[in-house]
């Protein structure tokens, strides 16, 4: 649901007292900030590009990759815009601030870095036509949405991949108005799922050359989260059949949680679920950084006749970042087989 990175980034920003206002103060009122309202149409390619009225942003790529002798990988690209203040301003005053997070997993590995910057000076930032958006000599660019190259490094790994869309963007929820909580707190969020990938991993080992598959997620909002939730667990999945399945589940305090979730068909034909219709119960955890994390799960979407069992190609795929979480590949088989990512937040 990609509500996600982007609380990393307002963690870090947001007063003290903020942080006990949903996950990472994400439940903090906006005000002062644009809130997301239903019935809005996208305006593209403007809205490929940042949202400075709004608090909270990110641009953000998972990736399932394969190598010649049929090894897996996961990849991860993101950019994240918090904003002290509704406006986008110059130079050094400039109340934007950017996070990048990049990593790579295999089997046996997790390698993860990040960045950090302020807007204004040049140092990180978004364009919407051309696309372009960077962190330092990190960078996602390309004439459009629908091609794009895509590169980042860290002390032990590096990525030079290019991407190609084979289908529509895919709107979530009410037409991209997505809800996160009861009490009607919401994001405006699309995404292209549907990427052909290829390029070189570059780690310790020597460079590896991978194709696959990936999705981006676009979200934007001010409060998209209840003072009540405590942390999420998101799930982006490409079965085999050719469908694809976003679905969410946002923990809450009493003990009592919100789910989402989109159903996409190989053409693009979305059908939004509704709360309750998504089900994740873990069914395995592992010892993470010292955290007991759920590293396998049950889902199920009984409307589609989805039964799966979801379970990670790594484990240990921690991101030791600043604000730390959960992230990796996973692989699905059950009523339905596939790839697909996880991420976590929350687990303490």
């Amino acid at each position: 649901m990609n509500v996600k990175h982007i609380a990393l980034m307002l963690a870090l920003l947001a007063p003290g007292s903020a942080m006990t206002q949903g996950f990472a103060g994400l439940g903090a009122q906006a005000d002062g900030f644009a809130v997301p309202t239903a019935g809005v149409e996208f305006d593209f390619p403007a809205d490929h590009g940042p949202h400075p009225d709004y608090r909270i942003e990110w641009w953000y790529i998972t990736a399932n990759m394969t190598d010649a002798d049929g090894t897996d990988y996961g990849l991860q690209w993101t950019l994240f815009r918090s904003a002290l203040a509704p406006d986008d301003g110059s130079g050094w005053t400039a109340p934007q601030l950017w996070m990048g997070h990049a990593a790579v997993t295999t089997p046996d590995a997790h390698y993860v870095t990040e960045r950090l910057a302020r807007g204004g000076i040049g140092q990180a930032g978004v364009t919407a036509d051309p696309f372009e958006a960077w962190i330092d000599e990190w960078s996602l660019s390309g004439p459009d949405f629908d091609t794009l190259s895509m590169t980042a490094a860290g002390p032990d790994f590096r990525y030079d991949i290019d991407l190609a869309a084979t289908g529509p963007l895919i709107r979530h929820g009410d037409n991209g108005y997505s809800v996160k909580s009861a009490e009607g707190q919401a994001s405006y969020y699309y995404s292209q799922p549907a990427y052909d990938l290829s390029g070189t991993l570059t780690l310790p080992e020597g460079p590896v050359e991978v194709t696959g598959t990936a999705w981006l997620d676009r979200e934007w909002s001010s409060q998209p989260l209840s003072d009540n939730q405590s942390g999420w667990d998101w799930f982006s999945l490409s079965f085999d059949i050719g469908d694809k399945m976003m679905g969410f589940v946002l923990r809450e305090t009493e003990g009592t949680q919100y789910t989402s979730a989109t159903w996409i068909t190989p053409d693009g034909t979305v059908t939004p679920m509704p709360n309750g219709a998504f089900q994740a119960q873990p069914r395995t955890n592992s010892d993470v950084a010292g955290r007991n994390v759920p590293t396998t799960w049950a889902v199920q979407l009984p409307e589609r006749g989805v039964n799966v069992t979801v379970t990670a190609l790594n484990p240990q795929s921690w991101m030791s970042t600043l604000i730390p979480y959960w992230e990796g590949p996973v692989s699905i088989t059950g009523s339905h087989s596939g790839r697909g990512y996880l991420e976590m937040t929350g687990y303490e």
